[in-house]
């Protein structure tokens, strides 16, 4: 049997309805910014595979490492013992993050890091003999598919079954330019119940919500209401993190850094499961105690896996050298520069970029979303070219590996260009039919 043969026959997908969706590609192997199918066919990953993959494929330096570690030490129970990558990463960790960040808590995904996120926020209250039991959150916003994640995410169509079972968060609108002072109103509103634990957010671009950018200033304006009010401020660094947006981390824009921060994907560059949930040292200090009912009761099997803090190590290393960061802002004025090539093309409603990511909205006759279908026509146009990008909706990202070169960032330019066109074509067609029959 084929490698699809027995997929089809055993595998179920993510975010996919495995009835009526396509065949999977069957990936054999990876280099730098490339995939290859079993059949020799190269895929430009301009995605880095979920968001994950900074540094390309199958880097040797990552390989490496994680086989020095793995011939040493695989995994061990995090809870009474702990080991040299654990500690070693910790370390490291906190001396990158905002200087306020004391303190390391181990997990292995992004939802889960948000879910830990959440969790504190609230026992650092209970731990007080508070009772905050209510979070606010972005609309438009995404943290991940844990339930407490999922809560405080907005109510996307795919998650419809378990709505009844998420507990309320509190919404504000997203600061976006001119909407700032709105924003700022719908936060004051709800702070004034005074039973607030978290203001939990995206830094500077929404995700899964569509690459939705905001200002550091808008958002230090939030931060510094919810200080007054003595609510915590939760950091979903997730994707943002690790240089994503032209810094280390988003919140280094900020004048007002996070209590809490959720960080994974780019943690390993892409090579194993590994999340962290970062924390001030007050808020530990809550947790601090003779009274055993006041620990944090948070953990996993996997926690700090030796295997994934070697590779995190690793990653670091490599994120921290001249040659990262000498690619960031080699992308980023790519980026710009091509968005200002294409300013005003009738294809599209926006472009956006911050550091590494760039975001084209093309119009779309039908209502905007997930389920947009120009979703599936984009992501053919470009696959059916050899290149990788997973539209939201109707808005075509890129957010590649580090390693990516001018050539290749000018293949993908190209394909965005070629795509833009067909589109002008297909809206112009639309027109002109509309107005015959009317």
């Amino acid at each position: 049997m084929s490698i699809l043969e027995r997929d089809q026959q055993y595998v179920w997908h993510p975010y996919t309805q495995m009835k009526t969706a396509p065949l999977p590609i069957p990936i054999v192997r990876g280099e730098g910014a490339w995939l290859y199918d079993e059949n020799g066919r190269a895929y430009l990953d301009a995605v880095s595979s979920w968001w994950v993959n900074i540094h390309g494929h199958a880097h040797p330096f990552l390989a490496e490492r994680v086989n020095a570690q793995f011939h040493t030490l695989e995994h061990i129970i995090f809870a009474g013992f702990t080991h040299p990558p654990a500690v070693e990463l910790a370390e490291q960790l906190v001396q990158v993050l905002p200087d306020n960040q004391a303190r390391i808590f181990y997990s292995d995904n992004g939802s889960t890091a948000v879910e830990i996120g959440i969790k504190m926020a609230v026992q650092y209250f209970y731990n007080q003999g508070q009772a905050r039991p209510k979070i606010i959150a972005f609309e438009n916003g995404f943290h991940g598919e844990t339930f407490g994640a999922m809560a405080a995410s907005s109510p996307f169509a795919f998650n419809r079954a378990w709505q009844d079972m998420l507990f309320q968060v509190e919404r504000i609108p997203v600061p976006l330019a001119g909407q700032e002072a709105e924003s700022l109103a719908a936060l004051d509103k709800i702070l004034a119940t005074e039973e607030v634990a978290a203001f939990l957010f995206e830094p500077l671009i929404q995700g899964a919500g569509g690459m939705v950018m905001y200002s550091p200033e808008a958002l230090d304006a939030l931060i510094e209401k919810c200080r007054e009010a003595g609510v915590l401020c939760i950091a979903d660094e997730v994707m943002t993190g690790f240089g994503r947006t032209g810094r280390l981390f988003a919140s280094d824009y900020l004048k007002n850094p996070p209590d809490i921060m959720c960080m994974s994907k780019g943690l390993t560059g892409g090579s194993l499961p590994l999340a962290v949930t970062s924390c001030t040292q007050a808020i530990y200090d809550e947790f601090w105690s003779d009274d055993k009912m006041k620990a944090f009761y948070h953990g996993h099997s996997y926690t700090a896996n030796p295997l994934g803090c070697a590779a995190a190590l690793a990653s670091l290393e490599l994120m921290l050298g001249k040659e990262r960061q000498q690619d960031i802002p080699r992308i980023q004025a790519r980026h710009e520069t091509f968005m200002q090539k294409i300013a005003g093309h009738p294809a599209l409603s926006d472009i956006r970029c911050r550091g590494t990511i760039i975001a084209f909205e093309f119009i779309s006759p039908a209502a905007t979303g997930y389920f947009n279908q120009l979703r599936d026509q984009l992501y053919n146009f470009f696959l059916d070219r050899g290149l990788l990008l997973r539209p939201l909706g109707n808005v075509i990202y890129i957010m590649p590996p580090y390693c990516i070169t001018d050539e290749e960032l000018q293949l993908l330019y190209d394909a965005i260009e070629a795509a833009m066109a067909w589109h002008h074509n297909q809206l112009q067609s639309l027109i002109a039919k509309s107005e015959a029959d009317s």
